[in-house]
């Protein structure tokens, strides 16, 4: 099958999955009604300034969590990882739309390693259904501290920077051992940990032209995040205050990046996310302890 037409498939698909998740939340707003409009103006600046991040290739993981912790956005923090993922669905698949087309990438690397993330973010939502807060906490603060290595890893050694630039796919072992690396990404996805910071330096070091990881991660989070937001709204565990203003205003973010990131300098905004990544894996982990703490004294 010519290869347009494939990679229409796939823009058709990723427009029907937006389409259902639109429906999933007009639902939970019409029929459940739930306070998906509450702190409007506050959810679309956060959604706006993590999705322009996001769209950049920095992720938005790090920066929602910081964010919603600041401002108690979401007040559960059990529902915290669920959340993540639901609410940047739509503007994800709206990233996914602008670069599925933007940088070549073989076929038989993006749909393989897209499927077995998805698979991994089935799995992954089981694994944490029956997590408690502290649980929680330390797994999101231990996700935040592994994207920040990975961040300052890529800051000072520019890996990738000798890769040839005209292979644009994994082919062998490489492609076997990228489909277990994106499985086990799906998985972490559902636990907090943004994934495209690890496929960037994941692209980087096998040897292949690091740019054919922007379609690849952002079509695997447009279609991990559905999946992984189905789950734990079945399941109860998503916070739905405020849900409409994050991803209206992610939705505006990621337009807004698509045209201007040119002239951003995107190393000072790097350095800013780690520092407030870092004060926000503190926070986590010293809330998940604290309840211990003080039945000890």
């Amino acid at each position: 099958m010519n290869e347009k037409i494939v990679l229409l498939i796939i823009q058709v698909l990723l427009v029907i999955v937006l389409f259902f998740m639109v429906i999933l939340v007009s639902r939970a707003y019409l029929v459940q009604k739930k306070p998906i409009f509450q702190r409007f103006g506050l959810g679309m600046v956060i959604g706006f300034f993590t999705d322009f991040g996001d769209t950049l290739g920095i992720g938005s993981f790090a920066t929602t969590t910081a964010a919603f912790r600041v401002t108690n956005y979401v007040p559960d923090e059990r529902q915290l990882p669920g959340t993540l993922n639901a609410m940047h669905a739509i503007p994800v698949m709206v990233e996914a739309l602008f670069f599925i087309t933007a940088v070549q990438v073989e076929l038989l690397t993006l749909i393989p390693m897209t499927t077995a993330a998805v698979v991994g973010a089935y799995v992954g939502t089981h694994i944490t259904k029956n997590w408690h807060a502290p649980t929680v906490q330390r797994v999101m603060a231990s996700a935040l501290l592994i994207a920040v290595i990975i961040m300052i890893v890529r800051m000072f050694t520019n890996p990738g920077s000798g890769n040839s630039m005209t292979v644009h796919g994994l082919h062998g072992w490489l492609l076997f051992i990228g489909i277990a690396f994106n499985f086990g990404i799906g998985i972490l996805m559902t636990m907090g940990l943004g994934n495209y910071a690890p496929e960037l330096i994941f692209f980087s070091l096998v040897g292949v032209n690091p740019a054919i990881a922007f379609p690849v991660m952002m079509l695997d989070a447009a279609l991990i995040m559905p999946t992984t937001a189905w789950n734990v709204i079945k399941m109860d565990r998503v916070s739905w205050r405020g849900f409409a203003g994050v991803a209206i205003g992610g939705v505006l973010g990621v337009v807004a990046a698509a045209r201007f990131f040119t002239s951003l300098d995107t190393e000072l905004l790097k350095k800013l996310i780690v520092v407030v990544s870092l004060w926000t894996v503190f926070g986590l982990f010293r809330d998940s302890y604290k309840k211990n703490w003080k039945k000890v004294h």
